[in-house]
Parts: structure tokens; sequence; C-alpha cells
């Protein structure tokens, strides 16, 4: 048996595209000459790698998707082996694919594509969003090298090295009575309304009362920070966050007071991670190089949601 890197680099691509016309555009190749090379590939392999549907495109089978994780690590290892012998002892090169929590995105995403892609022209990143679940997929499938999770959401198969460490802190309007002190304990505070921000990273705000023995009254949730801020800004109640943002003002304008808690709260860890027992690319140990010195200092941003 033996199988070319020609049919693994269709089969990715396939998955990638969702069907072998959109691979085969990707690829630069005939659709018919990309079906008949996985149909080989199949029969190679002794088993069934697509579910082949008429006008749906293809879904890949169990097997499928194994061999599409171990295919891509092999694309991308080529690539990296490529990018490498051509560029000169100072470059780094090629495609890093990149994952970042929804919440962090305003915060790692607009550096990670403007300055740390700046210093490298021949890198090409791709940064993929989503929640803690879509990107553990997305590094177990080889579509990202890297991500930017929070430390309690990664899984004992994964590697990780600290890039932030951060507090939860409470806001309130400006005005509110509680604002005038610098730090404020949740029991003076657990009686008035709470506008939650509405994803996983920032639930925590509930649990954090109940560890110290109170309830919170939640008024409303939402899971888009500008209406949390707009809302606290206006009085109509205050909030638990992770991340500090830059300006202490909602989107209309009105001031938001941010206070530090009072009572031990646990801190968060923002990490980057990867599969254990995967050999990381020169790009991979650039991006971690940037990430531990430029993220953590240089910016007002010491909390995080």
């Amino acid at each position: 048996m033996r199988i070319s890197f020609r049919q693994l680099e269709y089969l990715v691509a396939v998955a990638d595209a969702g069907s072998i016309t959109g691979a085969a555009a990707v690829c630069g190749a005939s659709q018919a000459g990309v079906s008949l090379s996985l149909s080989d590939l199949e029969k190679r392999l002794g088993v069934q790698l697509l579910i082949r549907q008429k006008a749906k495109g293809v879904k890949l089978t169990a097997a499928g998707a194994r061999v599409v994780a171990e295919g891509r690590r092999l694309v991308e290892a080529a690539e990296e082996l490529q990018a490498s012998a051509a560029a000169a002892e100072h470059e780094v090169s090629g495609t890093l694919g990149i994952g970042c929590y929804t919440s962090l995105s305003p915060f790692f995403i607009p550096p990670l594509l403007d300055e740390f892609a700046g210093r490298f022209p021949a890198l090409e990143v791709h940064v993929l969003e989503g929640i803690a679940d879509d990107l553990l997929a997305a590094l177990r499938d080889g579509r990202c090298e890297l991500a930017l999770l929070y430390a309690e959401d990664c899984d004992a198969g994964l590697t990780m090295v600290p890039v932030r460490t951060s507090r939860p802190y409470l806001i309130l309007a400006a005005d509110h009575p509680l604002a005038v002190r610098d730090a404020i304990h949740l029991a003076d505070i657990a009686d008035e309304p709470l506008i939650m921000f509405d994803v996983p990273s920032a639930r925590n705000a509930v649990r954090m009362l109940e560890a110290v023995g109170l309830t919170a009254r939640v008024r409303h949730m939402s899971s888009n920070i500008e209406v949390v801020r707009g809302l606290v800004a206006r009085g109509v109640g205050y909030s638990i966050l992770v991340q500090r943002w830059p300006a202490d003002l909602s989107f209309e304008g009105r001031p938001i007071a941010c206070r530090s808690i009072a009572d031990p709260v646990p801190e968060r860890k923002v990490v980057l991670a990867w599969p254990d027992g995967i050999r990381l690319t020169r790009r991979a140990h650039t991006l971690i190089d940037f990430c531990c010195t430029t993220m953590e200092s240089g910016s007002r941003l010491t909390h995080t949601d």
C-alpha cells in the first residue's frame, strides 16, 4: 500500500470546502481527478472516508475525520519544511492558524493581525474566533496550531503557556454611591441588580457570589459587552467582568466606574494552548514569544473577560 501526498491534500481540501467541486477549485485540479484520487485513497486504506451526497456535497465518516486530522498535520509539516528551506535564516514564513476565544478577540486579534503579522511579511496569519469547545475541536483536527483560551477551558490533552493573568472586577455607574471606594465587597452590592455578560467566561459572576454565600439578582443577560456596559453606565445595575476595557465610557459616552473586588476572588489565566505531543513550528514559537512579551506588558488591559 502506498498513498500519495497529493491524495492527502485533496482529502484535507474536501474536508475544508465541504465538497469535491470546492476542493478541486482550491487545489487547481479537475473535479473528476479529485474524485478518482479519493476513491483510490479509500481503496488503499480499506475504509470509507467520505459519504457522497447528491447536491449536498460530502460528509466525513468517523474514519475520514481521523485521517483528515493526521493528513492535515502532514500537509502542514510539508509546508513548514518547504517554507524553512526557502526562507532566509531570519525570516518567518508560511501560514499560521490561531484560535481565539470570542470575548478575548477585541484585545488580541487587532495586535495579532497588525503588529505581529506586520513584523513578518512572509507569514500569513489566519485567526479563528469561537467558543472554547469550537477552538478545542480546531486544535484537535489541526485547523489551528495554537489557541488563546482561558486555562480552565483547556482539557488534559493540551500543553499551555500563560500569556496574561487577570482578576475579576466590578463595574458600576460613575455616580453610584459605592463608586467612591477603591475596592468593594461583594456583600455590599449583591442585593442590587446584576447585568450579566452572557458568555461562558463571564458567567463565573454568579458562582463567585455563591461562593461567599450570596445570591445574584440577575436583571438582564447579554452576550454583547456594550449592552452590559451601557446598562451599567445608566445605573440599571452593576456587573462583574474580567477583561478591562481601555476606556471607562459606555457606547453612548456615559462614564463607568471600574472598582476592585475586596473579597478574595480567583484569578483568570489566558493561555496559548496546543495538543500534547505536537512539534510546534517555528511560526508558532514566534507567536508564543510575541504574546508572552508584548501582550502581557505595554497595555492597560491588566484585567480580562
